[in-house]
C-alpha cells in the first residue's frame, strides 16, 4: 500500500474485526452455557414451587406422582427428579428406588428443601443430571442384584447435582453474563492493545529516526540518511529528507567551491593589474596603448564578474527586475542570430533559424532572454569548430520550446548534472578559455536563474563528438 490513510483504515478495520471475533468466540459459548444454566435453575424452581403448592392445596403428598406427570413442567425434570417427604421417604424416584424407602442423610446434602408457607420442612427434591439426549442418567443394578434400595441410592448420590438455595435464577444469569462479558471485553482490549502497539511501533519508528536525523542536522552533522521502510507518505517523507540532506551537503560543498573559484577569478585580474600598476609607479614600465588596453580588459572582466554575481544574488532573493512584454519567439531567435552572424562567418560555421510562422507568443523580458540566448550561442561557438548552429522554436502543449543546438564536441555524461552550477567548468584547469578570455563560469548559472525567474525551465542534452542542445521551456503568453 502506498497510502498511509489506507493503511490506517485497514489497520483499524483489522483491529475492530479481530476484537469482535475474539469477543464473539469468548462470549458466545459462555452465553449459551449460562443461558442453559439459567433455564435449568428456572425450571427447577418451577418444579419446587409446584410441589410446594401441591402440598399446600392437598395437605399431603398423595397422588403427587400422577399430578406431576400431567403438569406443564418439562419431563426432563419431572422424570429425573427424586422427591422425598419430610421423613426422607421416597415419593418419586427412579425405577431402582422403592417408593416409601428411606434415603440416607448423605443424599440430603444435595437436596433442595421444600418448605411450607409457615417455614416448616415438608419435603426434599433432588435433581439428577440430564444427558445430551435429555434422558436421565441411570445406572442399572449390578448383575445378580435384586435392585436393592442401597444400590439405587448409591448410584443416585453419585449423579446428583445440587441446586442449593440462593438468589433468583434471573439475577444469577445476569451476574454470570456480566462477568463473562467483562472477561471477554478484557481479552478483546488486551488483543487490541497488542495490535495497536505493533501498529504504533510501525508508524512511530521511522518518525523517531527522522526526528533523530533532523536533530543531528541541526547540530551540524549534515550527512544524515534514514532508511526508507515503506512507499506511503512516511516513506515519501524519508526519501524527501534524504534528498534534502544530500542537497544541503552538496550546497555546502558548492558554496565552498564557489568561494574558492571566486577567489581564483578575482585573484587573476587583480594580480595582473597589481603587477602593471606597480611597474608603472616605479617607472619600470612605460605606459603604452597596448598596456592600457590589457589593464582595461582586466577591469572590464572584474566588472562583468561583479555584475554576474549581483544578478545571481537578485535571482536568489527573487528580486531580479523583469520588464516583460509579449514577443514572437521567432523574432527573438532571428535577433540573436543576427548578433552572431559575423563571428559565424569568420569561423566558417553556418547558422539556421527553424521556427514556424504561426508560433504562439511568449511573455518575457526581451533583454534578459537575449542575454540567455547570447550566452548559449557563445558556448556553442566556443566548442564548435565545424558544422552549424541551429536556433529552433516549436510549440509543445501550453509551452514554447526555444533550442540552441550545435555540432561541436559535446559534453561528457558525468558533467551534465553540474553544468548549471556556479563556477563549474568541465575543464579541470579552470582557465578562462573563451575566445576573448572573459569566461567567469557563471554564464549558465545566470541563464538558469533568468529562465526560472520567468516561470520557465532550461535543460541540456549532449552526445560527445556529435553536439549539444540546450532547451528553454516557457509558458505561452495569456
Amino acid at each position: 500500500m502506498r497510502s498511509l490513510a489506507l493503511k490506517l483504515t485497514f489497520a483499524f478495520l483489522f483491529i475492530g474485526v479481530t476484537g469482535v471475533a475474539i469477543f464473539a468466540l469468548l462470549m458466545g459459548p459462555r452465553t449459551r452455557i449460562e443461558f442453559d444454566q439459567y433455564l435449568s435453575a428456572r425450571d427447577q424452581n418451577v418444579m419446587v414451587g409446584f410441589l410446594r403448592d401441591y402440598y399446600a392445596s392437598t395437605g399431603s403428598w398423595n397422588g403427587v406422582s400422577q399430578t406431576l406427570a400431567l403438569s406443564s413442567i418439562p419431563s426432563s425434570y419431572s422424570h429425573s427428579a427424586i422427591v422425598l417427604d419430610a421423613d426422607h421417604r421416597t415419593l418419586i424416584g427412579p425405577r431402582d428406588m422403592v417408593n416409601g424407602s428411606s434415603a440416607p442423610d448423605s443424599m440430603l446434602s444435595n437436596a433442595t428443601v421444600i418448605t411450607s408457607t409457615s417455614g416448616a420442612i415438608i419435603g426434599y427434591v433432588i435433581f439428577t443430571p440430564i444427558n445430551p439426549q435429555g434422558e436421565t442418567n441411570r445406572v442399572a443394578a449390578p448383575v445378580g442384584s435384586n435392585g436393592s434400595m442401597t444400590d439405587a441410592i448409591t448410584v443416585t448420590n453419585q449423579l446428583a447435582v445440587a441446586s442449593p438455595p440462593g438468589p433468583p435464577p434471573e439475577n444469577t444469569f445476569f451476574d454470570r453474563l456480566t462477568t463473562a462479558a467483562i472477561i471477554s471485553a478484557g481479552a478483546t482490549i488486551l488483543v487490541a492493545l497488542v495490535l495497536g502497539g505493533i501498529l504504533a511501533r510501525t508508524l512511530t519508528h521511522p518518525l523517531a529516526e527522522l526526528t533523530q536525523a533532523t536533530q543531528a542536522m541541526a547540530g551540524g552533522k549534515l550527512d544524515q540518511k534514514v532508511k526508507v521502510r515503506s512507499h506511503d507518505e512516511i516513506g515519501t517523507l524519508a526519501k524527501s529528507f534524504n534528498q534534502m540532506s544530500a542537497d544541503v551537503a552538496r550546497g555546502i560543498t558548492l558554496r565552498k567551491q564557489m568561494t574558492a573559484d571566486l577567489a581564483h577569478d578575482l585573484r587573476t585580474p587583480l594580480t595582473i593589474l597589481s603587477g602593471y600598476t606597480e611597474g608603472l609607479s616605479e617607472e619600470r614600465l612605460k605606459g603604452t596603448p597596448a598596456l592600457y588596453k590589457v589593464m582595461h580588459d582586466e577591469v572590464k572582466h572584474l566588472q562583468r564578474l561583479v555584475d554576474d554575481l549581483r544578478t545571481l544574488s537578485l535571482a536568489d532573493a527573487r528580486e531580479l527586475p523583469l520588464n516583460k512584454r509579449v514577443i514572437d519567439p521567432r523574432a527573438l531567435l532571428e535577433q540573436t542570430g543576427l548578433a552572431f552572424i559575423g563571428q559565424l562567418e569568420q569561423r566558417g560555421l553556418d547558422l539556421r533559424v527553424e521556427a514556424p510562422e504561426a508560433l504562439p507568443s511568449i511573455s518575457v523580458d526581451t533583454e534578459r532572454m537575449t542575454q540567455v540566448l547570447n550566452n548559449l550561442v557563445t558556448n556553442a561557438l566556443r566548442y564548435t569548430t565545424q558544422g552549424e548552429i541551429i536556433l529552433r522554436a516549436k510549440q509543445a502543449g501550453q509551452y514554447v520550446l526555444l533550442q540552441v543546438s550545435d555540432t561541436g564536441a559535446g559534453i561528457d555524461a558525468e558533467h551534465i548534472p553540474f553544468i548549471f552550477d556556479r563556477f563549474y567548468r568541465a575543464d579541470p584547469s579552470r582557465q578562462r578559455s573563451s575566445a576573448n578570455g572573459d569566461s567567469s563560469g557563471l554564464g549558465l548559472a545566470i541563464a538558469k536563474a533568468i529562465v526560472e525567474a520567468q516561470d520557465g525551465t532550461i535543460s541540456v542534452e549532449s552526445t560527445p563528438g556529435h553536439g549539444t542542445t540546450f532547451t528553454i521551456t516557457l509558458p505561452i503568453a495569456a
